[in-house]
């Protein structure tokens, strides 16, 4: 059995930073028909060059010596010619790895190990992502030429303050740069779940905060949430709002994802009620789901990213399933649709 789709195939270019021979790589992507391999390059200006004039559907960048080097190719292809990247790696043992998460951070959609044979299973599994992630609409990556609109929303009127709560995992990075890229001078503080290895969080903010119209801080305990700053959850700790705009980091309760997205937006509902403004994003699993209906039952505005732009849909569908979200947007639409609620909160 497969689950290749019939029509159009799907074209991949494969990308790495040290000539290899790439028969195998190519049988076990072709062996279904559904995707088919339009060429090799090694990493490089040329290669950019070929990604931006040959338009593939997905690139896969196989790592074999600097993990710097596949940086600075991922990061110079998604400033110049937005593309889906898959890296493969032998240093890749799972999606925690360091070269996995840098990978991502860089801008990549998704990283696997490089096996030492493509087994009928891992080849499988292999195509299974690449249709996947070709799917995914590729944004242009914040470190490239991200404009930042510095408009200002309406001023804050009758008391209330609004509060804006993003919770992300798979796929996630990308999306929360292009976010906080459209949100200059908004007038509520952005609390961030993003599901990362403790390790990765300071990578994490670097990126944001190079990607940011507004702010960005790795959030403390007990400190003010102060409207137009950025306040990014440490790993290993739940990120909520308490009393007065303050926020509290936690280590309880044990959780799968620690930070936890319900968490977040529970107490979002809880001390902003109507002024808060949830948003979910791609990511596995259904964590944020319930903590975005406890906010949406308090008449808080929620959003979710659509599936035809998610690396995973699981996050979003889960919470669209419970009856908590009011909209689906692509990623380019939720700067625009945050600062309309943000705006709502204050007339």
């Amino acid at each position: 059995m497969t689950d290749a789709a019939p029509g159009k195939s799907i074209r991949v270019l494969l990308v790495e930073d040290a000539p290899t021979h790439g028969g195998e790589l190519t049988r076990a992507l072709q062996r279904d028909g559904d995707i088919r391999v339009i060429g090799q390059a090694a990493a490089g200006e040329a290669s950019i060059k070929r990604v931006a004039g040959e338009s593939p559907d997905l690139i896969i960048l196989r790592i074999s010596t600097s993990a710097a080097s596949g940086q600075v190719f991922i990061e110079q292809v998604m400033a110049r010619a937005p593309t889906p990247i898959l890296v493969l790696s032998s240093r890749i043992v799972d999606r925690l790895s360091p070269e996995a998460v840098e990978a991502v951070v860089a801008g990549a959609l998704g990283a696997l190990p490089t096996p030492d044979r493509w087994t009928d299973e891992l080849g499988t599994q292999l195509r299974s992502t690449v249709r996947q992630l070709s799917k995914v609409l590729a944004i242009r990556h914040p470190r490239g030429a991200l404009s930042r609109n510095s408009a200002r929303t309406a001023p804050q009127r009758g008391g209330r303050q609004a509060v804006v709560a993003l919770a992300a995992s798979t796929g996630g990075p990308t999306v929360l740069a292009t976010v906080l890229a459209g949100l200059g001078g908004l007038d509520a503080p952005v609390l961030v779940v993003q599901h990362l290895h403790p390790d990765f969080t300071g990578n994490l903010v670097g990126w944001m905060a190079r990607a940011s119209a507004l702010p960005v801080e790795l959030a403390t305990h007990d400190q003010i949430a102060l409207p137009g700053h950025v306040y990014l959850a440490p790993g290993g700790s739940h990120l909520r709002l308490a009393a007065k705009s303050r926020l509290e980091l936690a280590a309880t309760p044990v959780t799968i994802h620690q930070p936890s997205a319900d968490e977040l937006f529970r107490s979002v509902a809880e001390h902003a009620g109507s002024a808060g403004v949830g948003v979910i994003l791609t990511g596995m699993g259904d964590d944020g789901a319930k903590g975005l209906l406890e906010l949406h039952s308090r008449r808080g505005q929620t959003f979710g990213q659509d599936e035809d732009s998610c690396a995973v849909f699981g996050m979003p569908q889960a919470a669209l399933r419970l009856g908590a979200l009011t909209t689906l947007l692509p990623p380019e639409q939720f700067a625009a649709a945050i600062r309309r609620a943000v705006a709502l909160v204050g007339s």
